[in-house]
Order: C-alpha cells, then sequence, then structure tokens
C-alpha cells in the first residue's frame, strides 16, 4: 500500500521554541509567539495539537499572527509523542495533565501575566476540554470550533434506548493516521475487502510498528479515560465560544455538549454559540467552495478568510482575558442562516424564540399496488400503517459521495444517483410557494424491523431544486438492535439554519448504509472490522398509522410551511 510520511514543517521565524518539561520528565515541543518580541506580561492563547505546531496544514504560524496583531502571546505545542514532541502517543488520555503542566509553564514566564486562554479546532479544542477538565486557575476561557469532548469515541449505546451510535469509519483509521507514528501517516483503507483488520495488520507490518491507540480498541475496546480528573462540566465553568458547523460532521459531539451545559446553570450562563454554515474544515457554504471541484484552498486564499476565522475569537477574548467590554456586549447565540445572507442572526437562546415546531409524515402512496416504496412528506398522517421494505446488502452499500466527509462543502454533491437507488427510500413534498427556514433542531421517530440481529437506519434531508438535484440539508443515523425493533425509535437529524427557497422542495430519504463514511453492517453480530462474511438482510420501517414515521423540523415562524 501506499504511504505517505508528513514530516514537521520549517519553523516559523516569528517563533521561539522551547521544550516545555511535563510532570513526569517528557517534554513538548512549544512555539512561542510575542507581539513585536515583547517581553512584558501579557494575556496568552494556547494551542496544543497533533497535526505539526509549524505544518500547512493547520496553519498555525499564520494563526499566531493574526493573534499577535492584536497584542496577545500565543503559544503552540505539538502534542506528546507527536513531531517535535517526546514521549509516547496514546490517544486523548495524556491532554489533560499535559495542558495543566503547560498553562503552569505558561503562568511563570516573564512574558504572562497568569491569564491564559485556549483556541482551535477538532483535536485542539478537545485539547481545550480536557485542560478545563484540570480546573487550572489560570485558564479563562477558551474557543472550541468544531469539536466535543467525546470526539473520536467509538459508538456507544444510547442510554434508555435498544440502540448504538454507527461506527465512523475513521474511528479506527483516525488512530492510525495522525497517531501511529511521530509523524502523519497518509493512507488509504480498502473498504471493500473483509476482514478490515487484515488490512490494518498488513498497514502494521509494512511500517514495522503497531499502533497502541488502535490495538486498545481492536478487537474489544478498552476504554481509557480522557478525563481522569473527571468530568470538564463538573469543574468550574469558564466562559466559551463554542463555534458549531451546519455540515460538520462532528457536529453531533459538539452539539451534545451543549445540551449537558444547558443543563448546568453555572455553565449554561458562560456559554456563547457560534453557529455558521461551514464544514469541519471552516469551507463556508457561502463561498460556494464545490463550484471549484473539490479544491483545497491556496494559502493566499486561506490567509483571506483568517478574519471571518479567528476575528470572533479575538472579540470573546478581549472581554474575557483583557476585560476590555462587558461579556454582555457579546450575543448569547450567533448563527448563519444557509442560501440568505451571509449576516449573523442574533439570539438570547437556541432555537431563537421565534421558532416553531412542525411534522411531516413520509407516506407510501405506492406500496399498496405491490409497488417500489417511496411517495409523498406531508402533513396529513395516513391513517392505515404500511411496511416500506428495502434489501440491505453489505457488499453494494449507499456510497457516501463526499470524498472527504471532513471537507463536505468543497464537494457539496448532487445526492440525486442516491436517492434512484432501490435500497433507498424516498419521500417528497410538493414544491414550495414561498421561501421556508429551517432554524433548529430536526429529528425522526419511526419503527423499524429487520431479519437480522440488528440494522443502521440513516435519514437525510434534503433541499429538492427543480432540476431533481438534492443537496443535504441535516442528517442523522442510529443502529437499532433486535430489542429495539417495534419500538420507537428516534434518530437525531442535529440541527438546521436553511433557507430553502420557493420552487424547492423538502426531501427525506431513509436507508441502511452510507459507506465508507460509516462501517456498514454486515448481517451478523460483532465488531464490523472483524467481519468475515457478508449476509443481506430485508429491512423495513413503519409508515402512517400511529406507530408510523414521522419527521420533526423546527421553522422559523412566518415563512411559508
Amino acid at each position: 500500500m501506499h504511504i505517505e510520511r508528513i514530516g514537521p514543517a520549517e519553523r516559523s521565524p516569528l517563533a521561539t521554541e522551547v521544550m516545555v518539561p511535563m510532570r513526569d520528565g517528557v517534554r513538548l515541543a512549544t512555539d512561542v509567539y510575542l507581539p513585536g518580541g515583547d517581553t512584558t506580561p501579557g494575556p496568552v492563547i494556547l494551542t496544543r495539537l497533533p497535526y505539526d505546531k509549524n505544518g500547512g496544514y493547520t496553519a498555525l504560524p499564520e494563526v499566531a499572527e493574526y493573534f499577535l496583531r492584536f497584542g496577545y502571546r500565543m503559544v503552540v505545542q505539538d502534542v506528546r509523542g507527536k513531531f517535535r514532541s517526546e514521549g509516547e502517543r496514546l490517544l486523548f488520555v495524556n491532554e489533560a495533565d499535559d495542558g495543566y503542566d503547560t498553562i503552569d509553564w505558561i503562568t511563570k514566564q516573564p512574558w504572562s501575566n497568569g491569564i491564559v486562554g485556549m483556541w482551535g479546532d477538532s483535536y485542539y479544542g478537545f485539547t481545550q476540554w480536557a485542560a478545563v477538565s484540570t480546573a487550572h486557575p489560570a485558564l479563562r476561557a477558551i474557543a472550541p470550533r468544531v469539536t466535543g469532548t467525546r470526539l473520536g469515541e467509538l459508538a456507544a449505546p444510547i442510554p434508555g434506548t435498544h440502540t448504538r451510535e454507527v461506527e465512523m469509519g475513521v474511528h479506527r483509521m483516525y488512530p492510525l493516521t495522525m497517531f501511529h507514528d511521530q509523524d502523519m501517516l497518509m493512507w488509504q483503507m480498502d473498504w471493500t475487502t473483509l476482514p478490515y483488520h487484515d488490512t490494518v495488520e498488513k498497514f502494521f507490518a509494512q511500517v514495522g510498528s503497531r499502533s497502541a491507540s488502535y490495538d486498545v480498541w481492536y478487537p474489544n475496546p478498552v476504554r481509557l479515560r480522557r478525563f481522569r480528573h473527571g468530568s470538564p462540566f463538573d469543574a468550574p465553568a469558564v466562559p466559551v465560544l463554542m463555534t458549531i458547523g451546519w455540515w460538520d460532521n462532528c457536529a453531533p459531539w459538539q452539539w451534545q455538549d451543549h445540551r449537558e451545559i444547558q443543563r448546568r446553570p453555572h455553565w449554561a450562563i458562560n456559554e456563547y454559540l457560534l453557529i455558521e454554515a461551514i464544514d469541519h474544515e471552516s469551507n463556508s457554504h457561502f463561498d460556494r467552495p464545490w463550484l471549484g471541484g473539490g479544491a483545497r484552498p491556496t494559502p493566499e486564499e486561506r490567509r483571506a478568510t483568517l478574519p471571518r476565522y479567528l476575528g470572533p475569537a479575538v472579540e470573546f477574548f478581549d472581554v474575557f482575558l483583557r476585560g476590555a467590554g462587558k461579556p454582555a456586549d457579546i450575543p448569547r447565540v450567533r448563527w448563519q442562516l444557509a442560501n440568505a445572507d451571509p449576516s449573523f442572526r442574533v439570539s438570547e437562546t437556541w432555537p431563537p424564540p421565534e421558532t416553531t415546531t412542525i411534522t411531516l409524515y413520509p407516506s407510501d402512496a405506492t406500496a399498496a399496488r405491490g409497488k417500489a416504496p417511496g411517495g409523498v412528506l406531508g402533513p396529513d398522517r395516513p391513517a392505515a400503517g404500511v411496511e416500506a421494505t428495502w434489501k440491505h446488502d453489505p457488499t453494494g452499500p449507499v456510497p457516501s459521495l463526499a470524498p472527504d466527509p471532513f471537507a463536505y462543502l468543497l464537494f457539496h454533491p448532487d445526492q440525486r444517483g442516491n436517492l434512484d437507488r432501490p435500497d433507498v427510500l424516498v419521500f417528497g413534498g410538493p414544491p414550495l410557494a414561498e421561501p421556508l427556514d429551517l432554524v433548529g433542531p430536526v429529528s425522526l421517530r419511526a419503527q423499524v424491523r429487520a431479519d437480522g440481529p440488528e440494522l443502521d437506519l440513516f435519514a437525510k434531508l434534503f433541499d429538492v431544486a427543480p432540476d431533481g438535484s438534492a443537496h443535504l440539508i441535516a442528517r442523522g443515523q442510529v443502529t437499532v438492535l433486535a430489542a429495539g425493533y417495534d419500538r420507537d425509535v428516534e434518530v437525531d437529524l442535529g440541527h438546521a439554519g436553511y433557507r430553502l427557497p420557493a420552487g424547492h422542495a423538502l426531501g427525506l430519504a431513509i436507508a441502511g448504509s452510507d459507506a465508507p463514511e460509516f462501517v456498514p453492517f454486515w448481517g451478523q453480530e460483532g465488531n464490523r472490522w472483524a467481519q468475515t462474511t457478508a449476509s443481506v438482510t430485508t429491512q423495513s420501517i413503519t409508515l402512517g398509522g400511529p406507530s408510523g414515521a414521522a419527521l420533526s423540523l423546527t421553522v422559523h415562524r412566518g415563512t411559508g410551511s
């Protein structure tokens, strides 16, 4: 197999590298950026990441330069075992204590006034929550973007239900690319050959080493504690600016954090939401990046987006690290409405108070005549229940159409090809007479059954244009265990902030796979990476009647319905 090794990039001339000792003597490579070389005390922004503090992927030197313009000192660190840092790599579990020790080191430097904030995306958003869990008094504010406290956690049972999360393909691939070696090792998984684990063993043989972060998850996962001092939400609250993307594939973890924060008053009063029309890589729906054919932004294009990317964090840190202004100056919730104008709407709560919930019912107008299932999505619940059925063949699953789910908006694929498949149920509403603004949670309640021990239920909400093209608005998925058959199952499709134009229609697709973004069900119980055979299963969903499927949408009052 082809393996691309990406080592550390050249150090930024603006930074001074220091090897910072942790409590066990391991030293972590740390870049210190000072505005104009100013060594007088001031507030510090810390970022801890596994992707190379000097690398082009995250452009941290450019980020640091931006923060320096506003007088902040910035500290950027390779986490333990990565790039120039010493120590053993072990996914997630060292970040709490290493974060505490790094913050403690910062407070003792002459250029620090003892006030620290943290900023960053994804894994370097997670390292912020890890540091929060240690309750270091110098950590005064965090700005985690497109991340979550459960980031990258293996699929887990959903409490109080007969369901569990569906495993993402990246779950076990991440430790084999980002956390296997000091460098990044980029390679492509063979998703067509069973068992998947055999391909991993070939990778180990080729690179000549094993991965502790993978082996601890296979074959039977050992869930090591990522927060050894307790949940971050049990620690004293700090102000948090949470940036969530409508098309971020990691957004479900961040919405879980939001719900947990709202259950805890001392955290709720410190939460500020920034909800953008972006994907995980911060591509904006308003820039229509898919028109570039999936091309990555150039360094110049990326530099031009820094004010959008970092401006809200500067505003936030000015208040909570510098005391320049009052907390009330920062809106509690700012959100973008895709397909409208890019300006941020402002509200005190999420969803905004001027929203309401509507319910639409998928009905199978053709099943009674023995034809292929599919049909109407409308406000009237059919009186009689019918079963809409499809075959799930894991050897030919419904394909994930975006080559990189983290950069979904680079592709924003037209999904109409998938909607023509016999293993996808499709329900559509009529063209809208006026625009409809979807603003808030989306969920599907359904009863399902299958002739196998479990099934994966995928639900996707689409904007269907007059030309028949279909583009994703929201999605959700859940694995239903046999004990959950014929019971109400809730599929959380996340949240939407999307204007459906007049003349367009809502579409709902239901399927049993979305591969390789999600690891398909192979027809048997057990670890899907260990399966050696594939079996076709028959799956069905109830439409109509008291137990029929129901789609719940949150809409902005005053728009069409």
